[in-house]
């Protein structure tokens, strides 16, 4: 039998319990222990020591090993029942070859390394477990090569990279393989075996990654399916139809750019909406909308519809436009008069006339309340100037002066307006009142608040700035994130933001983060709304297609938040330098971390303080989220109503300095 030198630490145990060798006969058992302490364990851990792997160690007996079962050639389990026996004294069992490993059970136990090619050599191991760490790196093909591995959960770690083709040699044995929440890339690799089905395979969970192309018809040979994942990825195509002849209990097909008509899964029942929503607009059939050139009509009949539907539009348009124009030449003036409607004050100047619209919390203002206050600017931008304004009575208001010829006339934009002031939420700063005077000025009415901005808080050294612990940045990146879920579906009408950035979000002593300037795209004229797209753009939250369409919808807004939350989470700013002149893309550098395995060093150090595992606080779920909320492909972006659930769902474990007054520096901090 080949002979094998000991490490150090292997060597050292054989002194102290028989000091007549030097050397081993390899055994299975023996073989095994020397991988794990040589090989795997330095590769699991990473750089630093972790105390569930430190039990791994030849003074403790191989029941005790953290995360290990071991089981006899009879597949009986080796427990701790007798430490007392000789065999347990002399550690026999270190080189006995009736003992086996049998599974490693890892999930959330701080690994910080990467996976260690040689797992694929451990000749008896059937289940791996390592999912919830901070694991990167690519897959090993040599795990393809295991001999008895049937059940295999990387899930939400930080892998990259493509999956290795080798992973299908595990074929006939595997029943389960999750590598949910990844970075994995790339399309979905062919078995090497044309004929493989995986006949065992039960659970096959591909979620929340970054693979791409089809879904390969291969997949539905895999009949003993009862869970398939293919959830926000960007994998593209159609549906295959054999896919709907698999005994699947559970789907996932969500977020992706799939297209084309979806199979008949056995009707509406056996899989909702939500299964299939988040693809491009040409997916349709049950669940979701009709597929058209379904309708029994001959295409001559719907093109005779189609033409008498256009001319009575045609006949209609021209009887509305003549009736508006002599309705104009009647009334004349009198338009403006008709818009005010209930809530609205019409008031009067001593020298002109002015109009003040009124909102639920500024019923107590008056025109003279407005004009006369004293004002100091606070901020000046492109299409207007902001002055913190002191009323009579000693009350302060937040006065937006919108720049001549910035704002759409009042016929066209008071509508928005009246939205605007219809929305209340803790997390969005509410318009109070709107003002237009005679020469056509333009003034919006805030509360004011005096908070800092996030962009301050972040970026700003100074002696008493708060610290901004993990804890308090996911309290303010959930209070955006609600806010903003609140625009998009909890009005009415709903609302685009159009102007996400740290600069617009004030945070109060408590961390309560609450949005500004939201909805203001919405009443500039085309021009003015064209720079706020190009300021986006220079805060590096522009999203990829707003190069060829202008307007900013719900998607573009999710794409603006998740780069504030990489600038949350990464402490660095956005977009062009105006010291270096440089422009940061803060997804491309999240992504060279990745590919260079370093991605704990992109966070903030401040973020990681007090962070035992960044996966069980939802540090690292929250990076992810951010990647997908920046994801190039409009729709395989999630929703904020999907965002704010992933932010509620992966909350730090601590949370109670989000309770207490705010700690603040003795001495100005590290600078981000």
């Amino acid at each position: 039998m080949a002979l094998l030198k000991l490490n150090s630490l292997y060597t050292t145990f054989l002194v102290i319990f028989t000091t007549s060798f030097t050397t081993l006969p390899l055994s299975s058992s023996s073989s095994e222990v020397e991988l794990l302490l040589g090989k795997i364990k330095p590769t699991l851990q990473g750089k630093t020591e972790n105390l569930l792997l430190s039990s791994w160690n030849t003074t403790v007996p191989l029941c005790q090993w953290q995360g290990l079962k071991w089981v006899f050639s009879n597949n009986t389990p080796l427990t701790c029942t007798d430490l007392s026996s000789p065999q347990w004294a002399n550690l026999s069992l270190y080189e006995d070859p009736s003992v086996h490993l049998y599974s490693i059970q890892l999930p959330s136990a701080g690994l910080a390394g990467t996976l260690p090619r040689e797992l694929g050599e451990l000749s008896t191991l059937r289940s791996l477990y390592l999912s919830v760490n901070s694991l990167f790196g690519n897959i090993p093909l040599e795990l393809g090569y295991s001999s008895s591995l049937s059940e295999v959960d990387f899930g939400n770690n930080l892998l990259n990279g493509s999956l290795p083709t080798s992973i299908w040699n595990l074929c006939d044995r595997l029943i389960s393989l999750r590598l949910h929440g990844n970075f994995l890339t790339g399309s979905l690799p062919e078995p090497a075996l044309p004929n493989a089905t995986c006949k065992n395979l039960q659970f096959l969970d591909f979620g929340h990654n970054a693979f791409s192309g089809n879904i390969p018809e291969f997949i539905t040979r895999f009949h003993g399916l009862k869970e398939l994942d293919f959830g926000s990825n960007m994998l593209s195509g159609s549906v295959p139809i054999g896919i709907a002849e698999l005994s699947l209990e559970k789907l996932n097909l969500s977020h992706n750019n799939f297209s084309g008509v979806l199979p008949n899964f056995g009707g509406s029942s056996k899989f909702g909406v939500e299964v299939f929503e988040g693809n491009s607009p040409g997916l349709c059939g049950p669940p979701l909308r009709g597929c058209n050139g379904k309708s029994g009509l001959s295409s001559g009949a719907i093109a005779g519809i189609v033409i008498c539907l256009m001319t009575g539009v045609v006949v209609l348009a021209s009887l509305l436009i003549g009736y508006m124009q002599g309705k104009r030449r009647k009334n004349g003036d009198e338009e403006d008069e008709e818009e005010l409607e209930e809530g609205e004050e019409d008031v009067e100047t001593g020298d002109g006339e002015g109009k003040l619209v009124l909102f639920q919390g500024g019923e107590h203002l008056t025109l003279e309340d407005v004009l006369n206050a004293t004002g100091q600017v606070t901020e000046k931008t492109s299409y207007g100037t902001v002055y913190k304004a002191k009323l009579a009575d000693g009350g302060t208001i937040a006065l937006r002066l919108l720049r001549e010829g910035s704002c759409k006339d009042r016929s066209s934009c008071l509508p928005m307006i009246r939205q605007l002031g219809r929305v209340r939420h803790e997390n969005l700063i509410p318009l109070r009142a709107f003002y237009q005077g005679k020469r056509g000025e333009k003034l919006l009415i805030y509360d004011y608040l005096p908070n800092r901005s996030l962009y301050d808080l972040l970026h700003e050294s100074r002696a008493g700035k708060p610290v901004l612990n993990w804890a308090r940045r996911h309290k303010i990146a959930l209070g955006i994130a609600r806010g903003l879920a609140y625009l998009h579906t909890g009005l009415e009408t709903p609302i685009t933001h159009g102007n996400v950035r740290s600069r617009n979000v004030l945070v109060d002593e408590f961390f309560v983060a609450r949005l500004t300037e939201f909805g203001l795209d919405k009443i500039m004229i085309p021009a003015v709304a064209d720079d706020l797209v190009a300021l986006a753009k220079l805060d590096g939250c522009k999203a990829p297609e707003l190069q060829k369409m202008k307007k900013c919808n719900s998607r573009t807004d999710v794409y603006a938040f998740g780069i504030l939350l990489l600038e949350i989470l990464l402490g660095k700013k956005p977009g062009k330098n105006g010291r270096s002149n440089d422009y940061v893309d803060l997804p491309s550098v999240v992504k060279v971390a990745v590919l260079e395995e370093t991605t704990m060093e992109v966070f903030d150090v401040e973020v990681l303080k007090g962070i035992r595992s960044p996966m069980e606080d939802g540090l690292v779920q929250a990076l992810k989220l951010a990647m997908g909320c920046c994801a190039p492909v409009a729709s395989i972006r999630p929703t904020m109503d999907e965002v704010v659930k992933q932010l509620e769902e992966n909350r730090p474990r601590n949370r109670s300095a989000l309770y207490s007054p705010a700690e603040t520096r003795s001495e100005i901090g590290t600078p981000f």
